[in-house]
Protein backbone atom coordinates (compact mmCIF):
# COMPACT_ATOMS: atom_id res chain seq x y z
CA UNK A 1 0.00 0.00 0.00
CA UNK A 2 1.33 3.21 -1.25
CA UNK A 3 1.47 6.21 1.09
CA UNK A 4 1.21 10.07 0.64
CA UNK A 5 2.23 13.06 2.62
CA UNK A 6 -0.79 14.40 4.93
CA UNK A 7 -0.59 18.37 4.37
CA UNK A 8 2.63 20.04 5.41
CA UNK A 9 3.02 17.18 7.93
CA UNK A 10 5.85 14.54 8.39
CA UNK A 11 2.54 12.49 8.59
CA UNK A 12 2.56 9.44 5.81
CA UNK A 13 -1.24 8.13 5.19
CA UNK A 14 -1.77 5.04 3.21
CA UNK A 15 -3.63 6.33 0.05
CA UNK A 16 -6.60 4.33 0.72
CA UNK A 17 -8.59 5.14 3.91
CA UNK A 18 -10.80 2.90 5.81
CA UNK A 19 -14.67 4.41 6.49
CA UNK A 20 -16.60 3.29 8.96
CA UNK A 21 -20.03 5.51 9.14
CA UNK A 22 -21.77 1.94 8.14
CA UNK A 23 -20.22 0.78 11.90
CA UNK A 24 -23.13 0.18 14.57
CA UNK A 25 -25.74 0.40 11.72
CA UNK A 26 -25.32 -1.90 8.57
CA UNK A 27 -22.85 -3.54 10.53
CA UNK A 28 -21.94 -5.55 13.43
CA UNK A 29 -18.84 -4.78 16.45
CA UNK A 30 -17.51 -7.95 15.31
CA UNK A 31 -17.73 -7.03 11.75
CA UNK A 32 -16.14 -3.90 12.53
CA UNK A 33 -13.35 -5.69 13.84
CA UNK A 34 -13.12 -8.31 10.97
CA UNK A 35 -12.72 -5.04 8.39
CA UNK A 36 -9.97 -3.18 10.59
CA UNK A 37 -8.05 -6.72 10.71
CA UNK A 38 -7.89 -7.15 7.32
CA UNK A 39 -7.61 -2.86 6.29
CA UNK A 40 -4.30 -2.74 8.67
CA UNK A 41 -2.97 -6.40 7.22
CA UNK A 42 -3.33 -5.20 3.93
CA UNK A 43 -1.22 -1.84 4.48
CA UNK A 44 -4.08 0.52 5.52
CA UNK A 45 -3.30 2.58 8.12
CA UNK A 46 -5.66 5.51 8.01
CA UNK A 47 -8.61 5.20 9.36
CA UNK A 48 -11.64 8.08 9.13
CA UNK A 49 -14.88 8.26 11.77
CA UNK A 50 -17.23 10.58 13.18
CA UNK A 51 -19.05 11.59 16.47
CA UNK A 52 -22.32 11.62 14.29
CA UNK A 53 -21.58 8.28 12.82
CA UNK A 54 -23.22 5.86 11.89
CA UNK A 55 -25.05 6.86 8.86
CA UNK A 56 -27.83 7.34 8.53
CA UNK A 57 -27.89 9.28 12.53
CA UNK A 58 -29.96 7.95 14.95
CA UNK A 59 -29.80 8.85 18.90
CA UNK A 60 -29.70 5.47 19.86
CA UNK A 61 -27.11 4.80 17.49
CA UNK A 62 -24.93 7.83 17.63
CA UNK A 63 -20.92 7.34 18.98
CA UNK A 64 -20.57 3.39 18.82
CA UNK A 65 -18.89 3.56 15.46
CA UNK A 66 -16.47 5.55 17.76
CA UNK A 67 -16.74 3.05 20.20
CA UNK A 68 -16.10 0.27 17.95
CA UNK A 69 -13.31 1.69 16.56
CA UNK A 70 -12.07 2.32 20.09
CA UNK A 71 -12.60 -1.24 21.77
CA UNK A 72 -10.87 -2.49 19.24
CA UNK A 73 -7.93 -0.32 19.22
CA UNK A 74 -7.63 -1.16 23.07
CA UNK A 75 -7.71 -4.98 22.30
CA UNK A 76 -5.08 -4.25 19.33
CA UNK A 77 -2.87 -1.53 21.05
CA UNK A 78 0.16 -0.77 18.66
CA UNK A 79 -1.74 3.20 18.56
CA UNK A 80 1.28 5.36 17.58
CA UNK A 81 1.31 3.48 14.09
CA UNK A 82 -2.27 4.26 13.06
CA UNK A 83 -3.65 7.77 11.84
CA UNK A 84 -7.04 8.03 13.06
CA UNK A 85 -9.37 10.68 12.33
CA UNK A 86 -13.22 11.72 13.72
CA UNK A 87 -14.89 14.81 12.73
CA UNK A 88 -16.86 17.72 14.97
CA UNK A 89 -20.90 17.84 13.66
CA UNK A 90 -22.08 21.33 12.44
CA UNK A 91 -25.59 22.13 12.99
CA UNK A 92 -28.46 21.05 11.32
CA UNK A 93 -29.00 17.11 10.15
CA UNK A 94 -31.85 16.62 12.75
CA UNK A 95 -29.07 16.11 15.31
CA UNK A 96 -31.12 17.98 17.94
CA UNK A 97 -30.19 15.01 20.32
CA UNK A 98 -26.37 15.72 20.43
CA UNK A 99 -25.74 18.41 22.64
CA UNK A 100 -29.29 20.09 22.22
CA UNK A 101 -28.57 20.63 18.55
CA UNK A 102 -24.55 20.81 17.63
CA UNK A 103 -22.94 23.89 17.04
CA UNK A 104 -19.04 25.00 16.40
CA UNK A 105 -18.71 26.81 18.72
CA UNK A 106 -15.67 26.56 21.42
CA UNK A 107 -17.88 24.88 24.06
CA UNK A 108 -19.61 22.64 21.68
CA UNK A 109 -15.92 21.89 19.94
CA UNK A 110 -14.32 21.05 23.43
CA UNK A 111 -16.97 18.91 24.42
CA UNK A 112 -17.47 17.07 21.18
CA UNK A 113 -13.39 16.35 21.38
CA UNK A 114 -13.55 15.06 24.63
CA UNK A 115 -16.69 12.60 24.21
CA UNK A 116 -14.67 11.35 20.99
CA UNK A 117 -11.21 10.47 22.83
CA UNK A 118 -13.17 8.65 25.33
CA UNK A 119 -15.31 6.89 22.93
CA UNK A 120 -11.98 5.85 20.66
CA UNK A 121 -10.06 4.85 23.94
CA UNK A 122 -7.04 7.49 23.15
CA UNK A 123 -5.40 10.59 24.25
CA UNK A 124 -5.07 12.02 21.30
CA UNK A 125 -6.64 12.12 17.53
CA UNK A 126 -4.71 12.33 14.78
CA UNK A 127 -6.96 14.25 12.37
CA UNK A 128 -9.83 16.17 13.97
CA UNK A 129 -12.07 17.50 11.17
CA UNK A 130 -14.82 20.02 11.05
CA UNK A 131 -17.66 17.56 9.19
CA UNK A 132 -19.58 20.77 7.67
CA UNK A 133 -19.84 24.61 7.83
CA UNK A 134 -21.68 26.80 10.58
CA UNK A 135 -22.86 28.66 8.04
CA UNK A 136 -25.48 28.80 4.93
CA UNK A 137 -23.20 27.79 2.05
CA UNK A 138 -23.13 24.95 -0.60
CA UNK A 139 -22.44 21.34 0.47
CA UNK A 140 -24.49 18.15 0.64
CA UNK A 141 -25.48 18.89 -2.76
CA UNK A 142 -26.66 22.24 -2.91
CA UNK A 143 -26.32 24.42 -5.93
CA UNK A 144 -26.94 28.03 -6.48
CA UNK A 145 -26.04 29.87 -3.61
CA UNK A 146 -27.92 32.14 -2.09
CA UNK A 147 -26.59 34.91 0.29
CA UNK A 148 -28.35 35.21 3.74
CA UNK A 149 -26.73 38.00 5.63
CA UNK A 150 -28.60 37.55 8.73
CA UNK A 151 -28.21 33.93 9.49
CA UNK A 152 -26.89 33.15 12.91
CA UNK A 153 -23.70 31.81 12.05
CA UNK A 154 -20.41 30.51 14.14
CA UNK A 155 -17.20 32.31 12.55
CA UNK A 156 -14.47 30.61 11.08
CA UNK A 157 -12.34 32.44 13.34
CA UNK A 158 -14.34 31.23 16.46
CA UNK A 159 -13.90 27.44 15.43
CA UNK A 160 -10.48 27.77 14.60
CA UNK A 161 -9.45 29.32 18.08
CA UNK A 162 -11.05 26.56 19.67
CA UNK A 163 -8.81 23.56 17.84
CA UNK A 164 -6.26 25.83 18.13
CA UNK A 165 -6.73 25.36 21.84
CA UNK A 166 -7.36 21.75 21.69
CA UNK A 167 -3.58 21.35 19.82
CA UNK A 168 -2.03 22.80 22.69
CA UNK A 169 -3.22 21.03 24.89
CA UNK A 170 -2.08 17.53 23.07
CA UNK A 171 -5.58 16.58 22.38
CA UNK A 172 -5.59 16.33 18.99
CA UNK A 173 -2.46 16.60 16.34
CA UNK A 174 -3.83 18.72 13.46
CA UNK A 175 -7.34 20.23 12.05
CA UNK A 176 -9.03 19.32 9.01
CA UNK A 177 -12.14 20.43 7.38
CA UNK A 178 -14.91 18.57 5.33
CA UNK A 179 -17.69 19.75 3.12
CA UNK A 180 -16.12 22.95 2.90
CA UNK A 181 -15.79 25.28 -0.06
CA UNK A 182 -13.58 27.23 -1.68
CA UNK A 183 -14.15 30.48 -0.26
CA UNK A 184 -14.10 28.63 3.30
CA UNK A 185 -10.58 26.41 2.77
CA UNK A 186 -9.51 30.29 2.20
CA UNK A 187 -10.27 31.58 5.22
CA UNK A 188 -9.25 28.66 7.36
CA UNK A 189 -6.28 29.30 5.70
CA UNK A 190 -6.00 33.28 6.11
CA UNK A 191 -6.71 32.88 9.88
CA UNK A 192 -3.68 29.78 10.23
CA UNK A 193 -1.54 32.62 8.64
CA UNK A 194 -2.50 35.46 10.41
CA UNK A 195 -2.82 34.22 13.95
CA UNK A 196 -0.29 31.56 14.51
CA UNK A 197 -3.30 29.00 14.80
CA UNK A 198 -3.10 25.28 13.43
CA UNK A 199 -2.87 25.05 9.40
CA UNK A 200 -5.47 22.74 7.75
CA UNK A 201 -3.97 20.06 6.84
CA UNK A 202 -6.69 17.95 4.62
CA UNK A 203 -10.30 18.56 3.53
CA UNK A 204 -12.70 15.97 2.80
CA UNK A 205 -15.36 16.16 0.31
CA UNK A 206 -16.88 14.06 -1.79
CA UNK A 207 -15.50 12.99 -5.03
CA UNK A 208 -16.45 10.45 -7.85
CA UNK A 209 -16.91 9.82 -11.65
CA UNK A 210 -20.45 10.99 -10.92
CA UNK A 211 -19.89 14.30 -8.73
CA UNK A 212 -16.59 15.77 -10.06
CA UNK A 213 -17.50 19.44 -8.41
CA UNK A 214 -14.38 19.75 -6.55
CA UNK A 215 -12.54 19.85 -9.93
CA UNK A 216 -13.76 23.55 -10.38
CA UNK A 217 -12.53 25.69 -8.04
CA UNK A 218 -11.40 23.42 -4.59
CA UNK A 219 -9.10 20.95 -6.59
CA UNK A 220 -6.62 24.18 -7.53
CA UNK A 221 -6.67 25.20 -4.03
CA UNK A 222 -6.12 21.99 -2.61
CA UNK A 223 -2.99 21.48 -5.17
CA UNK A 224 -1.40 24.94 -4.23
CA UNK A 225 -2.09 25.09 -0.62
CA UNK A 226 -1.32 21.62 0.12
CA UNK A 227 -4.58 20.88 1.66
CA UNK A 228 -5.29 17.48 -0.44
CA UNK A 229 -8.86 15.76 -0.55
CA UNK A 230 -9.59 13.03 1.19
CA UNK A 231 -12.29 11.78 -1.12
CA UNK A 232 -15.12 10.20 0.57
CA UNK A 233 -18.43 8.54 -1.55
CA UNK A 234 -15.97 7.43 -4.15
CA UNK A 235 -18.28 5.25 -5.65
CA UNK A 236 -21.44 7.56 -4.87
CA UNK A 237 -22.78 5.14 -2.29
CA UNK A 238 -22.10 1.79 -4.28
CA UNK A 239 -23.93 3.01 -7.12
CA UNK A 240 -21.26 3.43 -9.65
CA UNK A 241 -20.85 -0.50 -8.74
CA UNK A 242 -23.71 -0.94 -11.38
CA UNK A 243 -25.49 -3.11 -9.16
CA UNK A 244 -28.61 -0.40 -8.44
CA UNK A 245 -28.98 -0.31 -12.72
CA UNK A 246 -32.43 -1.05 -13.87
CA UNK A 247 -34.23 -0.10 -10.54
CA UNK A 248 -32.13 -3.17 -8.65
CA UNK A 249 -32.27 -3.01 -5.12
CA UNK A 250 -30.58 -5.98 -3.84
CA UNK A 251 -30.91 -7.37 0.06
CA UNK A 252 -29.48 -5.33 2.39
CA UNK A 253 -27.77 -3.28 0.12
CA UNK A 254 -27.35 0.75 1.58
CA UNK A 255 -30.02 1.90 -1.21
CA UNK A 256 -32.45 -0.99 -0.26
CA UNK A 257 -31.92 -0.48 3.31
CA UNK A 258 -32.35 3.37 3.20
CA UNK A 259 -34.80 5.67 0.89
CA UNK A 260 -33.11 9.11 2.11
CA UNK A 261 -30.18 8.57 0.13
CA UNK A 262 -30.92 9.98 -2.94
CA UNK A 263 -28.29 12.20 -4.01
CA UNK A 264 -26.91 9.89 -6.61
CA UNK A 265 -30.30 8.02 -8.21
CA UNK A 266 -31.56 10.15 -10.66
CA UNK A 267 -32.50 9.32 -13.94
CA UNK A 268 -29.21 11.17 -15.21
CA UNK A 269 -27.16 9.67 -12.24
CA UNK A 270 -28.50 6.14 -13.67
CA UNK A 271 -27.30 7.18 -17.20
CA UNK A 272 -23.84 8.38 -16.29
CA UNK A 273 -23.49 5.60 -14.14
CA UNK A 274 -25.07 2.90 -17.49
CA UNK A 275 -21.93 4.55 -19.10
CA UNK A 276 -19.32 4.01 -16.63
CA UNK A 277 -20.21 0.69 -16.19
CA UNK A 278 -20.29 -0.14 -19.97
CA UNK A 279 -16.70 1.37 -20.41
CA UNK A 280 -15.04 -0.70 -17.62
CA UNK A 281 -16.42 -3.72 -19.12
CA UNK A 282 -15.16 -2.82 -22.26
CA UNK A 283 -11.90 -2.22 -20.68
CA UNK A 284 -11.77 -5.45 -18.73
CA UNK A 285 -12.16 -3.55 -15.83
CA UNK A 286 -14.44 -4.33 -12.81
CA UNK A 287 -16.70 -1.16 -12.28
CA UNK A 288 -15.57 -0.73 -9.07
CA UNK A 289 -11.93 -0.98 -9.38
CA UNK A 290 -12.15 1.14 -12.01
CA UNK A 291 -13.99 4.11 -10.13
CA UNK A 292 -12.06 3.95 -7.06
CA UNK A 293 -8.71 3.66 -9.17
CA UNK A 294 -9.41 7.00 -11.20
CA UNK A 295 -10.15 8.98 -7.32
CA UNK A 296 -7.01 7.61 -5.90
CA UNK A 297 -5.27 8.80 -9.21
CA UNK A 298 -5.79 12.39 -9.26
CA UNK A 299 -2.75 14.79 -7.82
CA UNK A 300 -5.15 16.50 -5.39
CA UNK A 301 -6.21 13.41 -4.05
CA UNK A 302 -4.32 12.41 -0.62
CA UNK A 303 -6.30 9.46 0.58
CA UNK A 304 -9.31 7.58 -0.97
CA UNK A 305 -12.20 6.77 1.35
CA UNK A 306 -13.79 3.50 1.00
CA UNK A 307 -16.41 1.72 2.89
CA UNK A 308 -18.00 -1.70 2.91
CA UNK A 309 -20.56 -3.86 4.57
CA UNK A 310 -18.38 -7.00 4.53
CA UNK A 311 -15.03 -8.10 3.62
CA UNK A 312 -15.21 -9.27 0.59
CA UNK A 313 -16.73 -5.97 -0.55
CA UNK A 314 -13.35 -4.02 0.97
CA UNK A 315 -11.04 -6.31 -0.22
CA UNK A 316 -11.89 -5.29 -4.09
CA UNK A 317 -11.90 -1.77 -2.85
CA UNK A 318 -8.43 -2.04 -1.40
CA UNK A 319 -7.38 -3.85 -4.59
CA UNK A 320 -8.36 -1.16 -6.66
CA UNK A 321 -4.77 0.41 -5.02
CA UNK A 322 -3.38 -2.19 -7.58
CA UNK A 323 -4.89 -0.56 -10.69
CA UNK A 324 -3.55 2.39 -12.66
CA UNK A 325 -5.42 3.49 -15.34
CA UNK A 326 -3.72 3.71 -18.71
CA UNK A 327 -4.24 6.87 -21.01
CA UNK A 328 -6.81 4.84 -23.43
CA UNK A 329 -9.46 4.22 -20.40
CA UNK A 330 -8.51 8.08 -18.80
CA UNK A 331 -9.50 9.46 -22.45
CA UNK A 332 -12.30 7.51 -22.42
CA UNK A 333 -13.52 8.62 -19.41
CA UNK A 334 -12.97 12.39 -19.56
CA UNK A 335 -15.49 11.65 -23.18
CA UNK A 336 -17.86 10.76 -20.84
CA UNK A 337 -17.15 13.27 -18.31
CA UNK A 338 -18.23 16.05 -21.54
CA UNK A 339 -21.15 14.31 -22.23
CA UNK A 340 -22.52 13.82 -17.97
CA UNK A 341 -20.84 16.70 -16.79
CA UNK A 342 -21.84 16.78 -12.73
CA UNK A 343 -25.34 14.70 -13.27
CA UNK A 344 -25.11 14.27 -9.31
CA UNK A 345 -23.69 16.99 -7.32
Amino acid sequence: MKTRTLGRTDIAVSEICLGTMTWGEQNSEREAAEQLDLATAEGINFIDAAEMYPVPPRAETQGLTETYLGNWLAKRGRRDDLVIASKVAGPGNGLTYLRNGPRLTRSHIRNACEDSLQRLQTDYIDLYQVHWPDRNANFFGKLGYQHQPDEQSTSIEETLEALHELVQEGKIRHVGISNETPWGTAEYLRLSRERNWPRIVSIQNPYNLLNRTFEVGAAEVACREQVGLLAYSPLAFGVLSGKYLGGQRPDGARLSLYTRFVRYTSKRGEEATQAYVNLAKQHGLSPVQMALAYVTGRDFVTSNIIGATSVEQLQENINSALIVLDDQVLSDIEALHEEFTHPCP
